[in-house]
């Protein structure tokens, strides 16, 4: 029997206490108190003017009638504090469970990558090296589905806030898994998917985060939208475990952060992250210092990553997006980067690489806005990292024929050129359809 994980639980529980409630309108909780302010006003009158009357038989009386009202009051779920949620009754708690069921249908024109249903543009295969690849194939799937719930509760010095997310797009890697139950030996792909995963888990409270979330190194901000789940190449793309502090200047547009993340790699020291973020009426700039360490065996070795980042608002519809980041040495900080690797003495190899995402969103109305995203990654490091450029488009518009439900559909053409200058060619369309609650 299937055990439940724990976080499958607390969704479970929570969505089992929430669904017997029905949620009253603020009308209706209005008119509930001034019922009940009402009957005080009247019970007190009587009682200044003589004895209430006696109620009738089968009639509650005064106080049993108060006692009820008040207890319906107390009880009453109302709207909360933060869109879409609901107050827990009895509390300052307000809680909202939010999530979307989704579908992808990814057709592949040519060769597709092996390790990932979705881009994996860094292990394209390539024309020389392999000639033999079986090209195209067509892949449907519905991990990328996922659940989440946040809180937000009132104090002295502000809110805190928390919030919980999974989906179910975790799998076991490239290695093979073996087992030598009764003598076999059984082995787990690539895309032995379909497990959950834990995407977000953090508390926030007076500028302070601790938790696991995206990295304080990658720009959400300006990373355009695509059909495709993993984004286009180039781009900062980690989620970390970490402790985080923002100040910020609503008035003024200001906002800095300092962050020490999980290096992942069992360095001895967190990863370092400072960004300053400002916003103006035509849009928004960013910029951001990265400093970690690896380590090897006995060896260890310190890089660096910058980056920058900024948006423009040419119309009401439309809006240019555009980042660049320097990144030494961590792959998990840069889409496409190899990251790392040891030479024949054990030194560690940085690989310095280069990313750019350039972005067009626009707007056709409520129910229709496209986007044309170009990414591309560079590698100026030693050959032994074999992809010298990654160059991936993305052309792609997504349709809202009703609330809550997005229809989506995009072509994606990539290419993969090596130092020794083998090419691989990635050509296809990938579709979506999403029931967001």
């Amino acid at each position: 029997m299937t055990r439940m994980t724990p976080i499958a639980a607390v969704a479970a529980l929570v969505v089992a206490a929430a669904l017997p409630v029905q949620a009253q309108s603020s009308k209706e909780i209005d008119e509930l108190r001034n019922e009940l302010r009402a009957l005080r006003a009247e019970l007190e009158a009587l009682k200044k003017g003589g004895a209430a009357p006696a109620a009738k038989p089968g009639e509650p009386n005064w106080g049993d009638r108060i006692e009820q009202l008040e207890i319906k009051s107390k009880d009453a779920v109302v709207g909360g504090d933060i869109g879409g949620s609901f107050r827990l009754p009895g509390s300052e708690t307000s809680l909202r469970v939010y999530g979307h069921a989704e579908a992808q249908m990814i057709v592949d024109l040519k060769g597709t990558a092996p390790g990932d249903n979705f881009t994996n543009l860094p292990e394209q295969p390539l024309d020389r090296r392999n000639a033999g690849f079986t090209k195209g194939k067509s892949k449907l799937t519905a991990e990328t589905s996922r659940f989440g719930i946040e809180s937000s509760t009132p104090s002295g010095y502000g809110t805190f806030n928390t919030k919980l997310e999974a989906d179910f797009y975790a799998y076991v890697g490239s290695k093979d898994v073996l087992s030598n139950l009764a003598g076999d030996k059984t082995t787990v792909s690539d895309n032995n998917r379909n497990r959950l995963r834990l995407r977000h888990a953090y508390g926030e409270y007076a500028g302070f985060l601790v938790g696991q979330t995206w990295s304080t190194f990658m720009d959400l901000d300006n990373l355009p939208e695509t059909v495709d789940f993993n984004g286009p190449i180039g781009a900062p793309f980690s989620r970390r475990m970490m402790v985080r502090y923002t100040y910020g200047d609503a008035k003024a547009g200001v906002k800095y952060t300092v962050a020490l993340e999980d290096p992942e790699d069992g360095a001895r020291v967190p990863n370092l992250v400072a960004r300053y973020d400002r916003s103006f009426t035509w849009g928004a700039i960013n910029v951001r210092a990265l400093g970690h360490e690896k380590r090897v065996g006995s060896e260890t070795r310190r890089g660096t990553g910058f980056g920058v980042g900024a948006s423009y608002k040419l119309s009401p519809d439309d809006l240019l997006m555009g980042q660049w980041a320097r990144v030494n040495g961590d792959f998990d900080m840069m889409y496409g980067s190899p990251g790392y690797t040891t030479d024949a003495n054990g030194a560690i190899l940085f690989d310095r690489n280069d990313g750019v995402v350039l972005g067009w969103a626009h707007s056709f109305g409520p129910k229709l806005r496209s986007n044309v995203v170009l990414g591309m990654n560079r590698s100026k490091g030693d050959p032994v990292f074999d992809n010298k450029r990654l160059t991936q488009l993305h052309v792609g518009a997504i349709y809202v024929p009703m609330k809550n439900i997005e229809l989506g559909a995009e072509y994606i053409h990539a290419t993969r050129k090596t130092f020794d200058n083998d090419t691989g060619t990635m050509s296809r369309f990938d579709f979506m359809g999403r029931y967001s609650f």
